[in-house]
C-alpha cells in the first residue's frame, strides 16, 4: 500500500490517496495501482472490488486506518516518483485475492 496523487477520471484534478501496488516489477520506473477507497460499496461481492474491513488482522499490515475497498477498475500507471510514502503492505492471502480479481476486472479470467 502506497500513498499516490490519484488523478480524477477526467483529468480535471487529482486528490492524494491510498492505492495498492499491482505491478509484476514494482521495483520499475513505472508502477500500476490500484484505487482504494474508504467509501464502502452498498454490496459487497462485486468480482473487481476488495472489500477490507478493519476487523480483518490484514487490514492493520496494510497501513490502513478505516474500512475499505480496493477497486480494481481503477488502474492508473504512475512513475514511482510520485509515491509520497509506503503505508504497509498486503498478506499473501490478500495478495492472491488480488490477482484473482485483477485478472476478472481485466478480463483475462
Amino acid at each position: 500500500m502506497v500513498l499516490v496523487p490519484f488523478p480524477f477520471t477526467d483529468l480535471s484534478g487529482r486528490k492524494i490517496r491510498p492505492a495498492v501496488v499491482v505491478s509484476a516489477n514494482p521495483q520499475g520506473p513505472d508502477v500500476v495501482v490500484a484505487f482504494v477507497s474508504s467509501v464502502m460499496p452498498a454490496a459487497t461481492g462485486a468480482a473487481d472490488e476488495l472489500v477490507l474491513p478493519l476487523t480483518d488482522p490484514d487490514a492493520g499490515l496494510a497501513g490502513l486506518k478505516r474500512p475499505s475497498v480496493i477497486k480494481l477498475r481503477k488502474l492508473i500507471t504512475l512513475h514511482h516518483s510520485l509515491i509520497l510514502r509506503k503505508l504497509g503492505q498486503v498478506s499473501p492471502a490478500i495478495q492472491r485475492e488480488l490477482d484473482q480479481r485483477l485478472a476478472k476486472a481485466v478480463g483475462l479470467a
